[in-house]
């Protein structure tokens, strides 16, 4: 039922579980698991700034790891998608 006469609509593509994936980081391989919609966006922001997807994951990686308390690195990833996302929506 719609909150106050508000509809919404599932995402372009549907809804979908994780995907693992293993990326290079520091010259160590680790697997990390996000649903498609956040490999997309990361992506698309790595193509944007002409970086391997590896280099923005290491870069977003190595912010992580400076934050008073670090969250996993998949958080971290959501966390810095989203609000890239809010930004460049925000700013137009």
């Amino acid at each position: 039922m719609p909150l106050a006469g508000v509809m919404i609509a599932a995402p372009s593509g549907g809804f979908a579980g994780p995907v693992k994936r293993s990326i290079t980081i520091a010259g160590h391989e680790t697997s990390i698991t996000l649903e498609p919609i956040f490999w997309r966006a990361l992506e698309e922001a790595a193509n944007a700034r002409a970086l391997p997807l590896s280099a923005l994951v290491a870069q977003i990686d190595a912010l992580r790891i400076e934050a008073r308390n670090p969250p996993n690195l998949a958080s971290a990833l959501r966390t810095w998608t989203l609000a890239q996302h809010l930004v460049e929506n925000h700013s137009q």
